[in-house]
């Protein structure tokens, strides 16, 4: 029986040492080839499946920017969801914020103005 020629050039007992030494360096320490690259807001739970139907405008939208990013279209859609609901929590904050200063404020000028800006912060232009 022919032996094939790694085993030729190896004896049994070298191709196994070599092996068992490399099992053994992999369990000492940890791949170092293996890199973490998004950490941000990654799920602590386990991530919730929703469907969601767009419009042909908006997928091809979310299309563009995925290839533009170089990202999966769910990735692009979570950080837009993030991006908004973040955009609003701000607007938010900003509408308390203005609407304390209308009721903290004397000076019947300075109502009257940040009344307005209520008004058009609430209702649009």
């Amino acid at each position: 029986m022919r032996k094939a020629p790694a085993q030729a050039e190896l004896g049994r007992g070298t191709l196994q040492s070599s092996l068992s030494a490399n099992v053994r360096a992999t369990r000492l320490r940890p791949l170092e080839c293996t890199t973490m690259v998004y950490t941000g807001a990654m799920a602590a739970t386990k991530p919730v499946r929703r469907s969601v139907t767009l419009t042909p405008q908006i997928a091809k939208q979310v299309d563009s920017i995925a290839k533009r990013r170089r990202l999966s279209d769910n990735r692009v859609l979570v950080d837009l969801i993030e991006q908004g609901i973040e955009a609003q929590q701000r607007k938010e904050k900003a509408l308390f914020a203005l609407a304390q200063r209308f009721r903290a404020s004397k000076d019947p000028e300075e109502v009257k103005r940040l009344g307005d800006e209520l008004g058009r912060f609430v209702f649009g232009e």
